[in-house]
């Protein structure tokens, strides 16, 4: 068994073609069922049903390809990393969530290309959840994301906690209220917007990727019952989530792609959201964006790269996020990467 043989059969599963797989990786369609019939001598287990078009996987053979697809995935992934630590780039790839580049992201770049001249920086839009992948491919270097995640390939830190605000239109009742509470906002369409979602079991002490105690919220004498704490611990919307621990349903929501277009909701009167509180400079002619009262509905800021390879640069990055928190007087624990040097 090779990587060759693997390879011809991870493109037969997928493509469920012989002349299609044989074009994908560069090969004569003999030379491709000759692989996968001598994989199949090896194992001594029939893996496609060649008797049926299009082709299926035999019972053995989707076993096979569900366990080797994943590890075959983990090799390119370690190769990449080999090649990527044998000869760094002298760029740094970045990633990052559209609400980070609303805060303080602009800043800290223009941070680190003063006092590092010499760094390429490449900044890419993509979702907490997709920066996984991105990482292992070696599209982004590191990234900026609002969740924590559990990856064996992955490690993260986290740089700080960003209040939420309610955005509302300039025309709602509630535009002008300085303090907003959560419990006023429900008789309100909630639009949602967020691309990850919290996991669906959490910790007893916080709910992992928002920072908040799971306790936040119970002020009816803390007798939250355990099936309204089981229901709670369901919830994966994380605004959603941010009024179930009040205990709170909003009357109605809407789902839509992104935050840009939540807020363009928002500015055409067609409900509410809370968002971090560096999108308050946006849209600001038709948007009022208030104080929540409560401090803990906070959104994390993470910086995700792998374990195994800390890019040279991404040293040089934190050094100018920290600076840059420490001019705007922000709170933060300094920290660093494992395999940082």
């Amino acid at each position: 068994m090779d990587l060759k043989q693997l390879n011809a059969f991870i493109a037969v599963a997928e493509l469920r073609s012989f002349s299609a797989a044989a074009t994908k990786i560069g090969l004569s369609q003999p030379s491709l069922s000759r692989l996968l019939k001598q994989l199949e001598t090896d194992m001594g287990v029939m893996l496609v049903d060649r008797y049926h078009r299009p082709l299926h996987l035999t019972e053995a053979g989707t076993f096979f390809y569900d366990k080797i697809s994943t590890i075959l995935t983990e090799v390119d992934t370690v190769v990449g990393m080999t090649q990527r630590l044998s000869a760094p780039s002298s760029a740094l790839n970045i990633g990052f969530v559209p609400s980070i580049l609303y805060g303080l992201l602009p800043e800290i770049i223009a941070r680190l290309k003063q006092s590092n001249p010499e760094i390429d920086v490449n900044l890419k839009d993509i979702s907490s959840y997709q920066q996984m992948d991105a990482l292992k491919s070696g599209d982004i270097d590191i990234g900026f994301g609002r969740f924590a995640h559990q990856d064996p390939w992955i490690q993260q830190i986290l740089l700080r906690h960003e209040r939420y605000v309610v955005a509302l239109p300039k025309a709602h009742p509630l535009a002008n209220v300085r303090e907003q509470r959560l419990i006023d906002l429900a008789n309100n369409r909630l639009i949602l917007y967020h691309q990850t979602h919290l996991p669906v079991s959490t910790t007893p002490e916080t709910v992992s990727g928002t920072g908040i105690p799971k306790t936040l919220g119970q002020n009816k004498k803390n007798n939250t019952s355990h099936n309204q704490a089981s229901t709670v611990e369901q919830i994966t919307e994380p605004l959603l989530y941010l009024f179930a621990q009040y205990g709170i349903s909003p009357f109605m929501t809407t789902t839509v792609s992104d935050l840009q277009v939540a807020l363009g909701l928002v500015a055409a009167g067609e409900g509410i959201t809370l968002v971090p509180a560096s999108l308050k400079t946006v849209r600001t002619e038709q948007i009022s964006y208030q104080r929540l009262i409560h401090e803990n509905v906070t959104s994390p800021i993470y910086l995700h790269t792998l374990k195994d390879f800390v890019h040279p640069h991404i040293p040089d990055l934190l050094r100018a996020t920290y600076h840059v928190y420490e001019q705007r007087g922000i709170t933060y624990r300094r920290q660093k990467f494992e395999s940082q040097r």
